[in-house]
């Protein structure tokens, strides 16, 4: 009779995590290295690594390396606009969500400046590598557009029309957004918080036909 003692079950499969949890944790350890490499210097073999997968990992869910930094920054533009429209259905003052806008913009200006750092780091790579003017543009277009479905849905409540289309304001904000980080980057303490904040509340103010308070 054969011995059985001592031999232990071959181990089963080892479950395989959703591709939405692989794609996370990507993102999640590309925003560590991207912060703390910078793009230039981050190689996805790091970023596979940190997140616990083979280098095939990030390819089987991104293209590219500028893929992949484009869908980090976008997924940070998702929250926020996510941040910003929070209860915008239900509310009927404009001019309290108008100024609750300008809050969370600011904040996330002035509190996440590896966003900022790591947005104008892609502009400028977009501006000279067309692979990745490529993966950029489209996103800029997506959240301009994104910007301006926000003012759409505030005006809808306003009892003044907007003084311009949603896609221009979308235009208008988005800029203006951008180029507010990039300052506060330079002079932080020039161009702090409560002066963002005063910023974006005018143009806001400006767009929706409502001062905010």
């Amino acid at each position: 009779m054969p011995r059985t003692e001592g031999h232990s079950h071959p181990p089963g499969p080892v479950p395989r995590l959703p591709r939405s949890e692989v794609r996370r944790r990507l993102l999640a350890a590309a925003a560590q290295v991207f912060a703390e490499r910078g793009y230039a210097d981050s190689r996805l073999e790091d970023i596979a690594r940190a997140a616990g997968f083979s280098k095939g990992a990030v390819y089987s869910n991104f293209d590219s390396k500028q893929e992949l930094f484009g869908a980090l920054l976008r997924e940070r533009s998702e929250a926020e606009l996510a941040d910003v429209m929070a209860g915008t259905g239900e509310a009927s003052d404009v001019s309290a969500l108008v100024g609750r806008a300008a809050r969370v913009v600011a904040r996330r200006i002035t509190d996440d400046p590896l966003r900022s750092r790591l947005g104008l780091e892609i502009a400028t790579r977009a501006v000279r590598e067309e692979e990745t003017m490529a993966v950029v543009a489209p996103m800029r277009r997506a959240q301009r557009a994104a910007a301006g479905d926000a003012v759409r849905k505030v005006t809808e409540h306003a009892p003044a029309a907007p003084a311009v289309d949603p896609g221009l304001a979308g235009v208008i904000l988005h800029c203006l957004t951008n180029g507010l980080a990039t300052e506060h980057l330079i002079d932080p303490e020039g161009l702090d918080a409560a002066t963002a904040e005063r910023a974006l509340g005018a143009v806001l103010g400006w767009l929706t036909g409502e001062a905010p308070r």
